[in-house]
């Protein structure tokens, strides 16, 4: 690597970490609880999440989960197809000769790379792996749903809902308690 390069690349090193620093992460607000003026939904376009069916906010939590559970799938799995090969190998041999096939952390230069045919095989269980476990955060949340709608409705006829609020509570907090917190607004999805 020549001079220039180098200059530049600890320019852009020093550019991302200053940007990063000076960010106002304080600032930022969880979704869920960002109040939205009349004015600024008027410029977003009457956009509202509240107007999707059921199966719409599912499937996007089925999507995140998948999406985001997919790196530490890749990475686990990868490092389990690692274990398996070093052992196959030369059974966890700690020699540099050895540690061709052994994981990431301890992998020598030079070391035995996944075939494609196996970084496929890697690929494909790491995205079954979390696939499989968005399905199974569908299924329990679908059942603790249901549950929870069987429950409100065994209710008796004239049944009395007490809500507990905080003695002392100011307005901006009262709106907040009364949006999301109230039984009839129970969804588990947010």
């Amino acid at each position: 690597m020549n001079k220039g390069q180098e200059i530049m690349k600890n320019f852009v090193l020093i550019f991302l970490v200053f940007s990063l620093l000076l960010t106002p992460l304080s600032q930022a607000a969880a979704q869920a609880h960002i109040q939205v003026q009349e004015e600024e939904r008027e410029l977003l376009g009457g956009f509202d999440v509240t107007g999707f069916p059921q199966w719409a906010k599912d499937l996007r939590r089925w999507n995140i989960i998948t999406f985001g559970l997919f790196p530490f799938s890749m990475f686990f799995t990868t490092f389990t197809t690692d274990m398996i090969r070093w052992n196959n190998a030369n059974n966890f041999d700690f020699s540099s000769a050895g540690r061709r096939y052994a994981p990431w952390p301890l992998k020598s230069a030079g070391g035995a790379e996944l075939t494609s045919d196996e970084y496929r095989r890697v690929v494909l269980i790491a995205a079954g792996l979390a696939a499989s476990v968005a399905l199974v955060d569908l299924a329990i949340v679908r059942i603790r749903r249901g549950n929870e709608r069987r429950r409100l409705e065994a209710r008796p006829a004239g049944t009395i809902v007490i809500e507990r609020v905080p003695m002392f509570v100011s307005e901006e907090d009262e709106a907040e308690i009364s949006v999301y917190d109230h039984p009839d607004n129970f969804n588990d999805d947010e």
